[in-house]
């Protein structure tokens, strides 16, 4: 179901200090993906399917950046493009357009009214 938050995005100016961070702090898993310059965040219990018990979101982290400097939500939508459209309608903006993730999606992220950064994601 679209609008549900999905996942969260940390940045980090030093990957393996925010990874062993969270490792230690709250028992997170981390995976780096070094081609894509980001790491995928596992906070919880899951399977080959996705997670293994309800109540909790997985995530990422990624080097803080223009514009990425603080930790973001990203939610569910059934189509970026209207979404993005939504968005500007509603008073926000784009800050990136669709771009493809591999073969599992797409993300975009937006600026809410307040000028927080929010991702936007689409499954493939």
């Amino acid at each position: 179901m679209a609008g549900k938050v999905v996942h969260f995005e940390i940045p980090f100016d030093d990957g393996d200090r925010a990874r062993e961070f969270y490792a230690a702090a709250f028992g997170w898993q981390s995976l780096a993906m070094p081609e894509m310059d980001y790491t995928m965040v596992t906070t919880g219990p899951t399977t080959e399917e996705g997670l293994s018990e309800p109540g909790f979101i997985n995530g990422g982290m990624y080097p803080r950046r223009d514009g990425f400097t603080a930790p973001n939500v990203v939610i569910d939508v059934a189509d970026i493009e209207a979404a993005l459209r939504a968005v500007e309608q509603a008073g926000g903006s784009t800050v990136t357009e669709r771009t493809a993730v591999g073969d599992m999606g797409f993300t975009a992220y937006v600026k809410d009214t307040e000028g927080n950064l929010v991702g936007l994601w689409q499954n493939a």
